[in-house]
């Protein structure tokens, strides 16, 4: 399989950086593959698990917003928060979670749109998180 470079940076590190197989990615409008030889592409990402295979192996980074490039040069995520699965506090996760539910009353409107949005996004991570700490 081809691979490609890939770039995940975000505010606090360069989280990773290495030669991959692919890239799968939680899309504004859907998750996106990315894979050797893909269309130059601009993507919003939404809260969610990116997930990086290279060798065999995968390795899954919860994202919670920003963008990705892909270009001649490969792929680049400039994340606003980037943490690796395993090293996720979920003890500050559920708490962020709870937080964000009794903050729901004080929105309205479009607000309360995008809130809601919001936390079923991070509430779907936390599944996943939940499903992946059981097996």
């Amino acid at each position: 399989m081809a691979t490609f470079h890939f770039d995940l940076v975000s505010p606090e590190k360069l989280a990773f950086t290495g030669e991959v197989d692919q890239v799968d990615i939680p899309g504004t409008e859907g998750d996106l593959g990315v894979m050797a030889g893909h269309a130059p592409m601009v993507a919003a990402l939404r809260p969610g698990i990116m997930t990086i295979t290279s060798g065999g192996s995968t390795q899954k980074i919860i994202v919670l917003g920003g963008l990705a490039e892909v270009s001649d040069k490969g792929l680049t995520v400039l994340a606003d928060v980037a943490t690796s699965l395993q090293d996720l506090d979920r003890e500050a996760f559920a708490s962020d979670i709870a937080a964000m539910e009794e903050k729901l009353a004080e929105k309205e409107g479009s607000a309360l749109d995008r809130a809601i949005e919001r936390l079923d996004h991070f509430k779907t991570i936390q599944q996943h998180v939940v499903s992946t700490a059981m097996h």
